[in-house]
């Protein structure tokens, strides 16, 4: 069974064909970090007015790539939240149109159930129940994941995601956009324990809050007295980042008393969070599954590896599907 994914949440346009949930046959992402980092962030028109430009070709190349014609396709899966309304439009509408033009059945995906689900698209795989950790630049959320469809959230940012955080400390340093990957790069080169940053774990729940790290970086950077080294500030803001997400993943599985953990999201790309997160399944004898660096960002097989489950189901979405922007899994 083949179901081709179109995710466009945000600024990348995607499209994939998956077969079974599980075998990526396609997998065609298209950027536009070249459009928005001369802003220092995401512009959400312009986002959008690039999705219309390159919905068709994205589709039509993941459809090349896969050696597939529609007519191959058993169903069409769309992101249709959360994420940016702009953006989601333009999946949403092709989406529908294309399966009222050619009769074929419409499945509206979870950005988010999709993230989980991007675990599944490789071996090993993991079982249910798990843990799943949802580190990027919108979200911050741990869930138990019992089956397909059965979710509850542990706890969620209360003001930046991880990703935010990452970004706008990147434009405090001057760094540019985006945050993640040059943060991590820089970091390899500093010292994580020259600046003592507040690591806030909120001890009496299973949210983030990442707003006041953010700050006391800001902060910092005022006092020209103790300004240091790029690479260390960055060494020593990552530390604190990675500390949080593994110590609240931690308490999850203690709480939980479930030893299998899924990360997942764009920041789940980051090295030193990926290198932790594993020592630490080591030390709780826990698995841990984390996809490959391409699957950790924003993709459509993700959503199409989680709408071929709503297809089992017959969860079907009608043509009057609307995007929205806020949308809890």
């Amino acid at each position: 069974m083949l179901i081709l994914g179109i995710d466009t949440s945000c600024d990348d346009t995607a499209a994939a064909v998956v077969e079974n949930g599980a075998k990526i046959i396609s997998n065609i992402v298209s950027s536009q970090t070249d459009i928005h980092k001369k802003y220092g962030g995401i512009v959400p028109e312009l986002a959008s007015r690039r999705h219309i430009e390159m919905i068709l070709p994205v589709v039509d190349e993941a459809l090349k790539a896969a050696g597939a014609g529609l007519e191959d396709v058993s169903a069409v899966a769309v992101c249709h939240g959360p994420g940016l309304i702009g953006s989601l439009l333009v999946g949403c509408s092709f989406a529908k149109a294309l399966c009222f033009s050619k009769n074929i059945p419409l499945i509206a995906v979870n950005h988010l159930e999709g993230h989980i689900f991007s675990c599944f698209l490789e071996e090993p795989r993991p079982e249910f129940p798990f843990i799943s950790l949802i580190a990027s630049g919108g979200h911050t959320s741990l869930y138990r994941v019992d089956e397909f469809g059965k979710y509850r959230e542990l706890g969620r940012t209360r003001d930046d995601a991880s990703g935010e955080a990452y970004d706008k400390v990147s434009k405090l340093l001057g760094l540019g956009y985006p945050g993640g990957p040059v943060i991590d790069k820089l970091a390899s080169e500093g010292n994580p324990k020259a600046i003592d940053f507040p690591r806030p774990y909120l001890p009496e729940s299973f949210d983030f809050s990442f707003s006041g790290l953010k700050t006391a970086v800001l902060q910092y950077l005022r006092d020209a007295s103790r300004i240091t080294r790029n690479e260390d500030i960055a060494a020593s803001f990552q530390a604190c980042m990675v500390d949080v997400l593994v110590r609240k993943t931690e308490w999850a599985i203690k709480k939980e008393g479930i030893r299998r953990v899924t990360l997942s999201g764009g920041v789940s790309a980051n090295s030193e969070l990926r290198k932790r997160m594993k020592e630490m399944g080591d030390e709780r004898e826990t698995e841990i599954f984390i996809p490959s660096i391409n699957l950790c960002t924003d993709n459509a097989a993700m959503i199409a590896s989680a709408g071929y489950h709503h297809f089992l189901n017959k969860d079907f979405a009608g043509i009057d599907l609307n995007p929205k922007a806020y949308l809890p899994l």
